[in-house]
Protein backbone atom coordinates (compact mmCIF):
# COMPACT_ATOMS: atom_id res chain seq x y z
CA UNK A 1 0.00 0.00 0.00
CA UNK A 2 1.40 3.43 -0.98
CA UNK A 3 1.76 6.23 1.52
CA UNK A 4 -0.51 9.25 1.56
CA UNK A 5 0.35 12.86 2.34
CA UNK A 6 -0.98 12.38 5.84
CA UNK A 7 0.99 9.23 6.72
CA UNK A 8 3.63 9.68 9.40
CA UNK A 9 6.45 7.07 9.35
CA UNK A 10 6.89 7.58 13.10
CA UNK A 11 3.39 6.19 13.64
CA UNK A 12 4.61 2.78 12.47
CA UNK A 13 5.65 0.22 15.11
CA UNK A 14 9.35 0.24 15.87
CA UNK A 15 9.73 -3.23 14.34
CA UNK A 16 8.39 -1.91 11.02
CA UNK A 17 10.66 1.15 11.07
CA UNK A 18 13.71 -1.04 11.73
CA UNK A 19 12.87 -3.68 9.12
CA UNK A 20 16.10 -4.43 7.18
CA UNK A 21 16.18 -3.38 3.54
CA UNK A 22 19.22 -5.43 2.48
CA UNK A 23 20.83 -8.75 3.29
CA UNK A 24 23.73 -6.90 4.89
CA UNK A 25 21.36 -5.40 7.49
CA UNK A 26 19.56 -8.67 8.16
CA UNK A 27 20.02 -10.18 11.65
CA UNK A 28 20.56 -13.89 12.16
CA UNK A 29 20.12 -16.85 9.74
CA UNK A 30 23.83 -16.91 8.92
CA UNK A 31 23.42 -20.54 7.84
CA UNK A 32 21.32 -19.28 4.91
CA UNK A 33 22.34 -15.72 4.03
CA UNK A 34 26.02 -15.38 4.86
CA UNK A 35 28.05 -14.62 1.70
CA UNK A 36 28.44 -17.85 -0.24
CA UNK A 37 25.48 -19.60 1.40
CA UNK A 38 22.72 -20.95 -0.82
CA UNK A 39 19.98 -18.40 -0.12
CA UNK A 40 22.46 -15.54 -0.36
CA UNK A 41 23.55 -16.70 -3.82
CA UNK A 42 19.96 -17.19 -4.96
CA UNK A 43 18.90 -13.69 -3.92
CA UNK A 44 22.06 -11.92 -5.12
CA UNK A 45 21.85 -13.67 -8.49
CA UNK A 46 18.09 -13.09 -8.83
CA UNK A 47 17.66 -16.82 -9.47
CA UNK A 48 14.62 -17.20 -7.24
CA UNK A 49 12.94 -20.64 -7.24
CA UNK A 50 9.61 -21.49 -5.63
CA UNK A 51 10.36 -21.88 -1.94
CA UNK A 52 8.94 -22.02 1.57
CA UNK A 53 10.34 -20.08 4.53
CA UNK A 54 9.60 -22.11 7.67
CA UNK A 55 10.39 -20.76 11.12
CA UNK A 56 8.96 -19.35 14.36
CA UNK A 57 7.46 -15.85 14.52
CA UNK A 58 9.71 -12.82 14.31
CA UNK A 59 12.76 -14.42 12.66
CA UNK A 60 12.63 -12.60 9.33
CA UNK A 61 10.45 -14.60 6.92
CA UNK A 62 8.47 -11.59 5.69
CA UNK A 63 11.58 -9.39 5.82
CA UNK A 64 13.44 -11.78 3.51
CA UNK A 65 10.51 -11.65 1.10
CA UNK A 66 10.71 -7.85 1.15
CA UNK A 67 14.44 -7.94 0.41
CA UNK A 68 13.76 -10.27 -2.52
CA UNK A 69 11.05 -7.88 -3.76
CA UNK A 70 13.57 -5.02 -3.87
CA UNK A 71 16.32 -7.16 -5.39
CA UNK A 72 14.46 -9.04 -8.13
CA UNK A 73 13.64 -7.89 -11.63
CA UNK A 74 10.38 -9.85 -11.51
CA UNK A 75 6.99 -8.43 -10.61
CA UNK A 76 6.45 -9.08 -6.90
CA UNK A 77 2.92 -9.66 -5.61
CA UNK A 78 2.30 -9.69 -1.85
CA UNK A 79 -0.54 -12.01 -0.91
CA UNK A 80 -2.07 -12.75 2.49
CA UNK A 81 -3.52 -16.14 3.31
CA UNK A 82 -5.59 -14.50 6.06
CA UNK A 83 -7.60 -12.13 3.85
CA UNK A 84 -7.57 -13.88 0.44
CA UNK A 85 -9.63 -16.67 -1.11
CA UNK A 86 -9.96 -18.62 -4.37
CA UNK A 87 -11.29 -15.56 -6.24
CA UNK A 88 -8.25 -13.44 -5.31
CA UNK A 89 -5.88 -16.31 -6.17
CA UNK A 90 -7.39 -16.63 -9.64
CA UNK A 91 -7.13 -12.89 -10.26
CA UNK A 92 -3.45 -12.95 -9.34
CA UNK A 93 -2.84 -16.02 -11.52
CA UNK A 94 -4.47 -14.34 -14.54
CA UNK A 95 -2.22 -11.33 -13.97
CA UNK A 96 0.81 -13.64 -13.79
CA UNK A 97 -0.19 -15.35 -17.05
CA UNK A 98 -0.42 -11.97 -18.75
CA UNK A 99 3.01 -11.03 -17.37
CA UNK A 100 4.45 -14.28 -18.73
CA UNK A 101 3.14 -13.50 -22.21
CA UNK A 102 5.21 -10.31 -22.10
CA UNK A 103 8.28 -12.20 -20.89
CA UNK A 104 8.06 -10.96 -17.30
CA UNK A 105 8.45 -13.22 -14.27
CA UNK A 106 5.97 -13.00 -11.38
CA UNK A 107 6.88 -13.80 -7.77
CA UNK A 108 3.92 -14.36 -5.48
CA UNK A 109 4.64 -14.12 -1.77
CA UNK A 110 2.03 -15.79 0.46
CA UNK A 111 2.33 -14.96 4.14
CA UNK A 112 0.98 -17.62 6.54
CA UNK A 113 0.46 -20.04 3.65
CA UNK A 114 -0.52 -22.77 6.11
CA UNK A 115 -3.84 -20.95 6.60
CA UNK A 116 -4.88 -21.84 3.06
CA UNK A 117 -7.00 -24.98 2.78
CA UNK A 118 -6.29 -27.76 0.27
CA UNK A 119 -8.46 -26.26 -2.48
CA UNK A 120 -6.80 -22.88 -2.14
CA UNK A 121 -3.32 -24.41 -2.23
CA UNK A 122 -4.31 -26.54 -5.23
CA UNK A 123 -5.22 -23.35 -7.10
CA UNK A 124 -1.52 -22.40 -7.15
CA UNK A 125 -0.24 -25.77 -8.34
CA UNK A 126 -0.80 -25.63 -12.12
CA UNK A 127 0.71 -22.15 -12.32
CA UNK A 128 3.79 -23.23 -10.35
CA UNK A 129 4.11 -26.30 -12.60
CA UNK A 130 3.87 -24.19 -15.79
CA UNK A 131 6.30 -21.63 -14.47
CA UNK A 132 3.73 -18.85 -14.62
CA UNK A 133 4.60 -17.89 -11.06
CA UNK A 134 7.41 -18.32 -8.59
CA UNK A 135 5.77 -19.06 -5.24
CA UNK A 136 7.32 -17.98 -1.95
CA UNK A 137 5.38 -19.07 1.13
CA UNK A 138 6.01 -18.20 4.76
CA UNK A 139 4.80 -20.44 7.57
CA UNK A 140 5.30 -21.06 11.26
CA UNK A 141 3.96 -24.62 10.86
CA UNK A 142 5.74 -27.74 9.63
CA UNK A 143 5.33 -27.68 5.82
CA UNK A 144 5.27 -31.48 5.71
CA UNK A 145 1.91 -31.40 7.48
CA UNK A 146 0.45 -28.07 6.37
CA UNK A 147 1.43 -27.77 2.68
CA UNK A 148 0.02 -30.07 0.01
CA UNK A 149 2.56 -32.70 -1.01
CA UNK A 150 2.37 -31.88 -4.74
CA UNK A 151 2.95 -28.19 -4.07
CA UNK A 152 5.64 -28.81 -1.46
CA UNK A 153 7.58 -31.09 -3.82
CA UNK A 154 7.98 -28.13 -6.19
CA UNK A 155 9.32 -25.80 -3.51
CA UNK A 156 12.68 -25.57 -1.78
CA UNK A 157 12.18 -25.39 2.00
CA UNK A 158 14.44 -23.04 3.97
CA UNK A 159 14.35 -23.44 7.75
CA UNK A 160 14.81 -20.20 9.69
CA UNK A 161 15.95 -20.42 13.31
CA UNK A 162 14.99 -18.40 16.36
CA UNK A 163 17.36 -15.46 16.74
CA UNK A 164 20.12 -15.66 19.33
CA UNK A 165 20.24 -13.29 22.28
CA UNK A 166 23.25 -11.55 20.70
CA UNK A 167 21.35 -11.06 17.42
CA UNK A 168 18.44 -9.47 19.28
CA UNK A 169 20.78 -7.34 21.41
CA UNK A 170 22.11 -5.75 18.20
CA UNK A 171 18.55 -5.00 17.06
CA UNK A 172 17.63 -3.53 20.44
CA UNK A 173 20.70 -1.28 20.41
CA UNK A 174 19.64 0.03 17.01
CA UNK A 175 16.07 0.39 18.23
CA UNK A 176 17.18 2.45 21.22
CA UNK A 177 18.79 4.97 18.85
CA UNK A 178 15.52 5.25 16.93
CA UNK A 179 13.66 6.07 20.12
CA UNK A 180 15.65 9.24 20.76
CA UNK A 181 16.44 10.27 24.32
CA UNK A 182 15.57 6.94 25.96
CA UNK A 183 18.21 5.24 28.10
CA UNK A 184 18.53 1.56 28.94
CA UNK A 185 21.60 -0.28 30.16
CA UNK A 186 22.85 -3.58 28.71
CA UNK A 187 21.30 -5.55 31.56
CA UNK A 188 17.84 -4.28 30.64
CA UNK A 189 18.37 -4.90 26.93
CA UNK A 190 19.60 -8.43 27.61
CA UNK A 191 16.57 -9.08 29.81
CA UNK A 192 14.30 -8.00 26.93
CA UNK A 193 16.29 -10.17 24.52
CA UNK A 194 15.98 -13.20 26.80
CA UNK A 195 12.28 -12.57 27.32
CA UNK A 196 11.56 -12.43 23.57
CA UNK A 197 12.51 -16.10 22.98
CA UNK A 198 14.23 -15.43 19.66
CA UNK A 199 11.43 -13.23 18.26
CA UNK A 200 12.80 -9.91 16.96
CA UNK A 201 9.36 -8.38 16.54
CA UNK A 202 8.39 -9.23 20.12
CA UNK A 203 11.67 -7.80 21.43
CA UNK A 204 11.31 -4.50 19.59
CA UNK A 205 7.65 -4.21 20.56
CA UNK A 206 8.56 -4.70 24.23
CA UNK A 207 11.37 -2.15 23.94
CA UNK A 208 8.94 0.36 22.46
CA UNK A 209 6.31 -0.31 25.14
CA UNK A 210 8.78 0.13 27.99
CA UNK A 211 10.13 3.30 26.38
CA UNK A 212 6.63 4.79 26.11
CA UNK A 213 6.01 4.05 29.79
CA UNK A 214 9.35 5.39 30.98
CA UNK A 215 10.44 8.88 32.02
CA UNK A 216 13.51 8.72 29.81
CA UNK A 217 15.10 5.59 31.30
CA UNK A 218 13.86 2.00 31.15
CA UNK A 219 14.18 0.52 34.64
CA UNK A 220 13.68 -3.04 35.90
CA UNK A 221 10.44 -1.90 37.57
CA UNK A 222 9.01 -0.62 34.26
CA UNK A 223 10.07 -3.81 32.49
CA UNK A 224 8.39 -5.91 35.16
CA UNK A 225 5.17 -3.87 34.87
CA UNK A 226 5.10 -4.21 31.09
CA UNK A 227 5.59 -7.98 31.17
CA UNK A 228 4.03 -9.05 34.48
CA UNK A 229 7.01 -11.36 34.85
CA UNK A 230 9.84 -11.43 37.35
CA UNK A 231 12.55 -14.08 37.56
CA UNK A 232 13.88 -14.47 34.03
CA UNK A 233 13.92 -10.73 33.49
CA UNK A 234 17.03 -10.53 35.65
CA UNK A 235 18.81 -13.43 33.97
CA UNK A 236 21.82 -11.57 32.59
CA UNK A 237 23.29 -14.26 30.39
CA UNK A 238 20.51 -16.80 29.94
CA UNK A 239 22.02 -19.20 32.48
CA UNK A 240 18.89 -19.29 34.64
CA UNK A 241 16.86 -20.47 31.65
CA UNK A 242 19.03 -23.60 31.46
CA UNK A 243 19.23 -24.00 35.24
CA UNK A 244 15.45 -24.13 35.52
CA UNK A 245 14.89 -26.64 32.73
CA UNK A 246 17.69 -28.75 34.22
CA UNK A 247 15.99 -28.67 37.62
CA UNK A 248 12.68 -29.71 36.07
CA UNK A 249 14.27 -32.52 34.07
CA UNK A 250 16.25 -33.91 37.00
CA UNK A 251 13.27 -33.72 39.38
CA UNK A 252 11.15 -35.77 36.97
CA UNK A 253 14.01 -38.23 36.45
CA UNK A 254 14.22 -38.65 40.24
CA UNK A 255 10.45 -39.35 40.43
CA UNK A 256 9.71 -36.23 42.52
CA UNK A 257 6.42 -34.76 41.24
CA UNK A 258 6.27 -32.01 43.88
CA UNK A 259 9.67 -30.59 42.96
CA UNK A 260 8.93 -31.01 39.25
CA UNK A 261 5.67 -29.03 39.50
CA UNK A 262 7.45 -26.31 41.50
CA UNK A 263 10.15 -25.89 38.84
CA UNK A 264 7.48 -25.93 36.15
CA UNK A 265 5.66 -23.11 37.93
CA UNK A 266 8.90 -21.16 38.30
CA UNK A 267 9.46 -21.38 34.55
CA UNK A 268 5.92 -20.49 33.53
CA UNK A 269 5.61 -17.55 35.91
CA UNK A 270 8.98 -16.24 34.73
CA UNK A 271 7.67 -16.07 31.17
CA UNK A 272 9.32 -19.17 29.69
CA UNK A 273 8.06 -20.25 26.26
CA UNK A 274 5.47 -22.98 26.90
CA UNK A 275 6.29 -24.77 23.66
CA UNK A 276 9.95 -24.97 24.71
CA UNK A 277 8.90 -26.72 27.93
CA UNK A 278 6.53 -28.99 26.02
CA UNK A 279 9.28 -29.98 23.57
CA UNK A 280 11.56 -30.88 26.48
CA UNK A 281 8.82 -33.12 27.88
CA UNK A 282 8.54 -34.92 24.54
CA UNK A 283 12.28 -35.58 24.65
CA UNK A 284 12.13 -36.70 28.29
CA UNK A 285 9.35 -39.19 27.52
CA UNK A 286 11.69 -41.23 25.33
CA UNK A 287 15.07 -40.41 26.85
CA UNK A 288 14.21 -41.17 30.49
CA UNK A 289 11.04 -43.30 30.33
CA UNK A 290 10.97 -44.98 26.95
CA UNK A 291 9.36 -48.41 26.82
CA UNK A 292 9.04 -48.60 30.60
CA UNK A 293 5.82 -46.61 30.02
CA UNK A 294 5.20 -46.14 26.26
CA UNK A 295 2.13 -43.96 26.90
CA UNK A 296 4.34 -41.18 28.28
CA UNK A 297 5.30 -40.12 24.76
CA UNK A 298 1.66 -39.85 23.68
CA UNK A 299 0.89 -37.73 26.74
CA UNK A 300 3.87 -35.45 26.07
CA UNK A 301 2.85 -34.93 22.45
CA UNK A 302 -0.74 -34.26 23.55
CA UNK A 303 0.53 -31.68 26.05
CA UNK A 304 2.52 -29.98 23.29
CA UNK A 305 -0.58 -29.83 21.09
CA UNK A 306 -2.65 -28.42 23.97
CA UNK A 307 -0.04 -25.70 24.52
CA UNK A 308 -0.09 -24.92 20.82
CA UNK A 309 -3.91 -24.66 20.74
CA UNK A 310 -4.45 -22.78 23.99
CA UNK A 311 -1.29 -21.03 25.12
CA UNK A 312 -0.88 -19.56 28.60
CA UNK A 313 -2.42 -19.46 31.12
CA UNK A 314 -4.86 -22.21 30.08
CA UNK A 315 -2.23 -24.78 29.10
CA UNK A 316 -0.48 -24.69 32.48
CA UNK A 317 -2.72 -27.50 33.73
CA UNK A 318 -1.88 -29.67 30.70
CA UNK A 319 1.83 -29.24 31.33
CA UNK A 320 1.26 -30.06 35.00
CA UNK A 321 -0.55 -33.26 34.05
CA UNK A 322 2.30 -34.32 31.79
CA UNK A 323 4.99 -33.38 34.34
CA UNK A 324 3.32 -35.35 37.15
CA UNK A 325 2.83 -38.34 34.87
CA UNK A 326 6.49 -38.25 33.78
CA UNK A 327 7.62 -37.97 37.39
CA UNK A 328 5.65 -40.99 38.63
CA UNK A 329 6.18 -43.18 35.56
CA UNK A 330 8.77 -46.00 35.72
CA UNK A 331 12.10 -44.92 34.25
CA UNK A 332 14.40 -46.38 31.63
CA UNK A 333 17.16 -44.79 29.56
CA UNK A 334 17.67 -47.95 27.48
CA UNK A 335 16.54 -46.27 24.25
CA UNK A 336 18.85 -43.32 24.84
CA UNK A 337 21.80 -45.61 25.52
CA UNK A 338 20.94 -47.83 22.53
CA UNK A 339 20.98 -44.95 20.06
CA UNK A 340 24.20 -43.44 21.41
CA UNK A 341 26.00 -46.77 21.13
CA UNK A 342 24.63 -47.42 17.63
CA UNK A 343 25.46 -43.85 16.57
CA UNK A 344 29.10 -44.29 17.52
CA UNK A 345 29.38 -47.49 15.48
CA UNK A 346 27.43 -45.94 12.58
CA UNK A 347 29.81 -42.96 12.39
CA UNK A 348 32.80 -45.29 12.41
CA UNK A 349 31.39 -47.56 9.70
CA UNK A 350 29.70 -45.17 7.25
CA UNK A 351 31.50 -46.87 4.37
CA UNK A 352 30.27 -50.32 5.43
CA UNK A 353 28.09 -51.64 2.56
CA UNK A 354 24.56 -52.87 3.16
CA UNK A 355 24.64 -56.69 2.97
CA UNK A 356 23.42 -57.93 -0.43
CA UNK A 357 20.55 -59.95 1.05
CA UNK A 358 19.09 -56.79 2.62
CA UNK A 359 19.11 -54.77 -0.62
CA UNK A 360 16.12 -54.35 -2.91
CA UNK A 361 16.51 -55.85 -6.39
CA UNK A 362 14.63 -53.18 -8.36
CA UNK A 363 16.18 -53.90 -11.78
CA UNK A 364 17.45 -56.88 -13.76
CA UNK A 365 21.04 -55.71 -13.31
CA UNK A 366 20.56 -55.58 -9.54
CA UNK A 367 19.24 -59.14 -9.56
CA UNK A 368 22.23 -60.26 -11.64
CA UNK A 369 24.47 -58.66 -9.02
CA UNK A 370 22.75 -60.78 -6.32
CA UNK A 371 20.81 -57.93 -4.72
CA UNK A 372 18.28 -59.52 -2.38
CA UNK A 373 19.73 -63.02 -2.77
CA UNK A 374 19.33 -65.00 0.44
CA UNK A 375 16.74 -62.65 1.96
CA UNK A 376 14.30 -64.43 4.27
CA UNK A 377 10.79 -62.93 4.50
CA UNK A 378 9.83 -63.31 8.17
CA UNK A 379 6.10 -63.61 7.44
CA UNK A 380 6.73 -66.79 5.43
CA UNK A 381 7.81 -68.60 8.62
CA UNK A 382 5.55 -69.96 11.35
CA UNK A 383 7.41 -68.08 14.09
CA UNK A 384 7.45 -64.84 12.03
CA UNK A 385 11.20 -64.69 12.63
CA UNK A 386 14.38 -66.00 10.97
CA UNK A 387 18.00 -66.42 11.96
CA UNK A 388 19.10 -64.10 9.13
CA UNK A 389 21.88 -61.67 10.08
CA UNK A 390 20.86 -58.01 9.61
CA UNK A 391 24.00 -56.19 10.76
CA UNK A 392 27.08 -55.62 8.57
CA UNK A 393 29.73 -58.33 8.88
CA UNK A 394 32.01 -56.10 10.96
CA UNK A 395 29.29 -55.59 13.58
CA UNK A 396 27.91 -59.11 13.89
CA UNK A 397 26.85 -59.89 17.42
CA UNK A 398 26.68 -56.27 18.57
CA UNK A 399 23.85 -55.46 20.98
CA UNK A 400 22.60 -51.90 21.41
CA UNK A 401 19.20 -52.17 23.06
CA UNK A 402 19.39 -53.62 26.57
CA UNK A 403 15.92 -53.32 28.13
CA UNK A 404 15.53 -52.85 31.86
CA UNK A 405 13.05 -54.62 34.14
CA UNK A 406 11.21 -51.37 34.89
CA UNK A 407 7.49 -51.01 34.21
CA UNK A 408 6.27 -52.25 30.85
CA UNK A 409 9.82 -52.65 29.60
CA UNK A 410 10.07 -55.96 31.44
CA UNK A 411 7.70 -57.34 28.80
CA UNK A 412 10.08 -56.19 26.07
CA UNK A 413 12.95 -57.75 28.02
CA UNK A 414 11.22 -61.13 28.21
CA UNK A 415 10.24 -61.03 24.54
CA UNK A 416 13.75 -60.07 23.45
CA UNK A 417 15.27 -62.88 25.53
CA UNK A 418 13.01 -65.38 23.77
CA UNK A 419 13.96 -63.98 20.36
CA UNK A 420 17.69 -64.17 21.15
CA UNK A 421 17.36 -67.74 22.45
CA UNK A 422 15.44 -68.82 19.35
CA UNK A 423 18.01 -67.24 17.01
CA UNK A 424 20.93 -68.78 18.91
CA UNK A 425 19.38 -72.25 18.65
CA UNK A 426 18.67 -71.92 14.94
CA UNK A 427 22.03 -70.37 14.10
CA UNK A 428 23.77 -73.42 15.59
CA UNK A 429 21.84 -75.81 13.30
Amino acid sequence: MSRTLFDNPNDEPLAARLRPQTLEDFAGQEHLISPGKILYRIIQGDKIPSMIFWGPPGVGKTTLAGIIARKTHAQFINFSAVTSGIKEIREVMHQAEANKNFGERTIVFVDEIHRFNKAQQDAFLPFVEKGSIILIGATTENPSFEINGALLSRCKVFVLKALSVDDIMKLLTRGLKFLGNIKADDEILRAIANFSNGDARAALSLLEMTAINSDGEITPEILEQCTSRKSLLYDKNGEEHYNLISALHKSMRNSDPDAAVYWLARMLEAGEDVLYIARRLVRFASEDIGLAEPGALSMAVAAYQACHFLGMPECSVHLTQAVVHMSIAPKSNALYMAYNAAREDALNSLAEPVPLHLRNAETRLMRELNYGKGYQYAHDFDEKITAMECLPDSLKGKEYYNPTNQGSEINYLKRLEKIKTWKANHLSH
